[in-house]
């Protein structure tokens, strides 16, 4: 049997991030070989993640970054099983790690695709997934790119968001942040009017005019009344056309125009999780 050290042990727990004991029975299974102990860990990472592929991992962190030039954004939530695994500090570094990552793929296949430290995002998943022994995935993906784009990350990271604004101008670094606040807080179904879908629409037309019956209002002045419900759920509903959380005497866009004349909010991403 290798003659097995402290100190190697604990190179490839900083390597690997597995607990000392996992590290050591993987150098001895190893003889001791460093290279072959850590694909004795990725290997028991892939049985850990057959046998758990169909639990639920619903707990998690969401994290969002930003490129230093502020014209990239990218939103990605790292799921697990549970909330003890998600507070901990070395899955939230992983978290913050893919995000930043995020920031350079195209689409999620990309990031799962991308170099983490000498192995692939895919590979460093089933390789955590053995660590920790629960199930740990890429769930959300979201990406804009602009003239200038900001985020926020609510506290906990259970719910993170990008917003994208028209120009980088004075000011629209803190725009940004206070867009993307609202955004987390207030949970919009859409940027604006137009970008609501027709069957929201037409469901919330038909909500209305349900409403609109049992109140015993006639038939015919249905479709009017309920375009005016429609109107208010568009203000409550878009981001642009909210309250301000800030200064609810003005909208979103309204408050946006007060940093800029012509700077306007151009798209936003939020994700959260359950």
């Amino acid at each position: 049997m290798a003659n097995i050290t402290a100190a190697e042990v604990n190179k490839l727990r900083k390597a690997t991030g597995a607990g000392m004991m996992d590290c050591k029975k993987a150098l001895v299974e190893a003889e001791g070989d460093f290279d072959k102990a850590i694909e004795v860990l990725r290997k028991k990472g892939q049985k850990v993640a057959a046998k758990r592929a169909d639990r639920d991992s619903s707990e998690g962190a969401v994290i969002a970054k930003i490129n230093e030039a502020k014209t990239t954004g990218a939103i990605i939530s790292l799921n697990c099983e549970t909330d003890f695994v998600a507070k901990n500090e070395s899955f939230i570094a992983l978290a913050n790690d893919l995000a930043e990552l995020a920031v350079s793929a195209a689409t999620k296949e990309d990031l799962l695709a991308l170099d983490y430290n000498g192995m692939t995002v895919a590979d460093k998943l089933v390789e955590q997934t053995g660590v920790i022994g629960e199930k740990i995935e890429i769930g959300a993906f979201e990406k804009l790119e602009a003239q200038f784009v900001g985020g926020y990350i609510h506290a906990g990271n259970k719910i993170a968001t990008i917003v994208s604004l028209s120009a980088n101008v004075e000011g629209a670094e803190e725009a940004a942040k206070d867009v993307a606040m609202q955004a987390a807080a207030m949970n919009p179904v859409a940027l604006n009017e137009s970008e609501v879908n027709q069957e929201t629409i037409d469901k919330e037309i038909e909500i209305a005019k349900e409403q609109l019956r049992q109140e015993g209002k006639p038939e015919a002045m249905l479709d009017n009344i309920a375009k005016g419900k429609l109107n208010r759920f568009f203000k409550d509903n878009t981001l642009v056309n909210q309250s301000f959380i800030k200064d609810s005497k003005v909208s979103v866009a309204q408050y946006v125009k007060s940093v800029s004349a012509d700077l306007t909010v151009t798209g936003f991403k939020r994700v959260a999780l359950g």
